[in-house]
C-alpha cells in the first residue's frame, strides 16, 4: 500500500470532518429556523457544487470504492463491493430523499426541492 496515498486519504478525510463539523455548528445555530434550515439541507442534494450536490458525491466515491473492490476482492464473490454499491444506493435513494422530503416539509418551493 502505498504510504503517501493513504495520507492524503487521511488528510482529505480530515479536511472533510473539519467542513462537516462547521455545517453542524451552522445546524446547531439557535437562530436557525426553518426556512433556513431547509435552504441548509437543500444545499446537501441539490445540484449545484459539486455537481449533484454533496450527498451525490458521497454515494459516487462509495461507488468508486465498489468497482474498485470488484476488481481485488478474492474469488470476486461480491463480499465487498455488493456492500459498497448498497450502501451507495442508500445514500442515493433514501438518504437524499429524506432530505428532500425534510426540506419540502419546512419550507416548500414552487418548482423545485
Amino acid at each position: 500500500m502505498s504510504r503517501t496515498r493513504l495520507e492524503r486519504v487521511r488528510a482529505s478525510v480530515g479536511i472533510a470532518s473539519l467542513a462537516l463539523q462547521q455545517i453542524e455548528d451552522d445546524l446547531s445555530a439557535d437562530d436557525v429556523d426553518q426556512e433556513e434550515l431547509a435552504a441548509i439541507l437543500r444545499e446537501l442534494i441539490e445540484d449545484t457544487d459539486p455537481p449533484g450536490g454533496f450527498m451525490a458525491a458521497v454515494a459516487q466515491l462509495l461507488t468508486v470504492a465498489a468497482r474498485r473492490a470488484e476488481q481485488v476482492e478474492p474469488d470476486r464473490d461480491g463480499d465487498a463491493s455488493c456492500p459498497l454499491h448498497e450502501a451507495a444506493a442508500l445514500i442515493t435513494d433514501n438518504a437524499g430523499q429524506r432530505l428532500i422530503w425534510a426540506a419540502r416539509a419546512l419550507h416548500p418551493q414552487q418548482g423545485g426541492i
